[in-house]
């Protein structure tokens, strides 16, 4: 079982690959919707400066870009939100078996955005629905994040459940060579 794990410590770079490049997005995203803010708020308070019409929407569709991609982050970094309260009252066992679930269930939950984010980006709706301040812009632009949150949910839970399985199989092979 450990060259199993350890073939698999070969794709960790593609896993801090797509870290780095969600994250890089996310700090684009945020550059942008401050710079929307701060030009829209100028515009109604500095005469010399207009406020654009679409500022509202645009900024609206980065935080909602933001969200989504921050949550997947939060994955691979641990920092999602967990009820904790027992685990140091549990069996350490036990604890990593429903790590492992929920880790599953998050997954899951990824499969659930991809399939349907996709299904949002092909319907009628996004496809010639148009924002209301750019009529040139298809509202596919507001559900890609669906999908794209999911893609990134899988590839860092299935990095999670390798590596609790991972803690799983190497104590119990410490146990077996003791």
């Amino acid at each position: 079982m450990p060259a199993f794990f350890k073939s698999l410590e070969k794709i960790k770079p593609v896993y801090d690959w797509t870290y780095k490049i969600m994250m890089f997005i996310c700090k684009l995203l945020l550059i942008g919707d401050i710079l929307i803010t701060s030009w829209a708020v100028a515009g109604r308070y500095i005469p010399f400066i207009s406020d654009p019409h679409w500022s509202e929407e645009i900024v609206l569709t980065l935080m909602a870009y933001m969200a989504v991609l921050s949550a997947t982050l939060a994955i691979r970094r641990g920092a999602h939100i967990r009820m904790t309260a027992f685990d140091t009252y549990l069996p350490k066992k036990v604890m990593m078996v429903s790590d492992v679930l929920a880790d599953l269930a998050v997954m899951a939950l990824g499969v659930v955005l991809v399939i349907y984010g996709i299904r949002f980006c092909n319907s009628p709706l996004s496809i010639r629905g148009k924002y209301a301040s750019i009529p040139t812009l298809s509202k596919f632009w507001q559900y890609l994040p669906i999908p794209v949150a999911g893609v990134g949910m899988i590839i860092f839970e299935l990095e999670q459940v390798f590596q609790h399985v991972e803690a799983f199989f190497i104590k119990e092979e410490k146990k077996e060579v003791d």
